[in-house]
């Protein structure tokens, strides 16, 4: 075969190489079928009996008797078993025999998979267990494609016992048991091995759904003194696409750099100051939510001199999703996309210096049925209190509600931006007050 690319026909084709779904000026491959490369590379994985492994498998995990929960061996791959975090390459099959990853302690993410694969598959000789080995892809209808490998991006592992169904990406250390990457989930993967001749059978839709209510809890403790100095003291707990997020960075950076982590994070919620100490849960204890806390100081917050003193509720505000585009009709173009369901709780308390007058802000309440926004804010006993809690319960809202959705960010957004008032009573000026009332300028 021969093909002729001259300057003028690549001129006219600039594709965009950041677009995941980009397709090729042409392709080639010796398989004819998706069903026929689905069924090649299962054979290339050694699914064989693990009898030689599973009393090792058994101490490792420290399970008394079997079966052996789903949990534990999930745990040993993505913990026990370090990943080499090398792209999906067909070309270096087959796969290391599991006892080899196992033994050796690493195995880059695909032989991770079938570890757990080849643990899964003894128990199911006594144990009935549905297992797929899926090979997800970023390209957006792989089913379209000319079948290749080079479609494949990377594998992961879908068990099903009794109702419950979960996918597995033991590459991904740290985890939660059923939780994968939010990049993956919705998109489209190729089972390997036993699917029907046609080819829309061989492919599968990843589900969007976690396994458990997406939430994030932030606890804010600050305290402001006379000389206009802020101290406060941030914790976060959460469970859901932000927790694996964090429990990634926390596990991959060196305690000494929490700090800078935490900087970031700080940065990102709109906290300015130094960090002073950062503490957080251990990355591997996924049963759990994840926590952080941290403390940062910032001198010269307000300037006491200046009558009245506005500042923030300083709390994080949740970054919302923008609405639809428009077309030049003026209709929208997709769906308002939402995201995972997820449930924002922020709470503050901050602690005044004596003497301290407030005005807080007027409360808000706007209810949706694809989401809710409750504020409110008072003031008591020398100290300042706000809370704010954002739920989203739908995933997808109609492009016909965009109206409504608009007013509900706006409503949203305006109440972020109010501010507390604060007086005190014989303050004392600035420095450059007292300056210029003591030497004024002569004109």
């Amino acid at each position: 075969y021969r093909w002729d690319l001259n300057s003028s026909i690549l001129s006219k084709r600039q594709p965009d190489l950041s677009n995941t779904g980009f397709n090729p000026d042409f392709s080639i491959s010796t398989f004819s079928s998706w069903p026929q490369l689905s069924a090649r590379l299962l054979q290339l994985l050694h699914t064989g009996s693990p009898t030689a492994i599973w009393a090792e498998s058994m101490k490792r995990t420290g399970a008394s008797k079997e079966p052996v929960p789903d949990r534990l061996l999930y745990d040993l791959v993505s913990r026990k078993v370090a990943t080499i975090d090398l792209p999906l390459d067909f070309s270096s099959l087959p796969f290391r025999e599991a006892s080899e990853i196992l033994a050796s302690g690493y195995g880059r993410p695909e032989e991770k998979v079938e570890l757990l694969l080849v643990l899964h598959f003894q128990q199911q000789i006594e144990h009935p267990l549905l297992y797929k080995l899926l090979a997800f892809t970023e390209v957006q209808s792989p089913d379209d494609q000319l079948p290749r490998p080079s479609v494949l991006k990377g594998m992961l592992l879908e068990i099903s016992e009794l109702n419950k169904v979960v996918y597995l990406d033991p590459s991904m250390d740290v985890a939660p048991f059923g939780v994968i990457r939010p990049t993956l989930r919705g998109k489209k993967a190729l089972v390997l091995g036993g699917c029907s001749e046609e080819k829309a059978g061989c492919w599968t839709t990843i589900p969007n759904s976690l396994p458990f209510q997406s939430f994030q809890r932030v606890n804010v403790d600050a305290s402001l003194t006379a000389e206009g100095t802020l101290s406060t003291k941030v914790r976060y707990t959460m469970r859901g696409d932000n927790e694996l997020l964090l429990r990634v960075a926390f596990h991959q950076s060196p305690k000494e750099k929490w700090k800078e982590v935490a900087q970031l994070l700080a940065l990102s919620d709109g906290f300015r100051g130094k960090i002073t100490n950062v503490t957080a849960s251990d990355p591997y204890s996924t049963k759990t939510p994840f926590t952080v806390e941290y403390e940062i100081t910032q001198p010269k917050f307000v300037d006491w001199s200046k009558k009245p003193v506005r500042i923030p509720a300083l709390l994080p505000q949740v970054a919302l999703p923008d609405p639809p585009t428009k077309a030049a009709s003026g209709a929208a173009t997709s769906a308002i996309d939402l995201g995972t369901p997820l449930d924002v709780e922020t709470h503050l308390t901050l602690y005044l210096p004596e003497g301290t007058v407030v005005r807080t802000p007027t409360g808000t309440s706007v209810d949706r049925d694809y989401a809710t926004f409750a504020a409110k804010y008072q003031a008591s006993g020398g100290a300042v209190t706000a809370s704010r809690h954002l739920n989203f319960l739908l995933r997808e809202i109609s492009t016909d509600r965009a109206a409504d959705y608009n007013a509900f960010v706006r409503a949203v957004q305006s109440d972020e931006a109010q501010e507390f008032t604060l007086e005190r009573a014989g303050a004392e000026p600035s420095k450059q007050a007292a300056s210029a009332t003591s030497n004024p300028k002569k004109n």
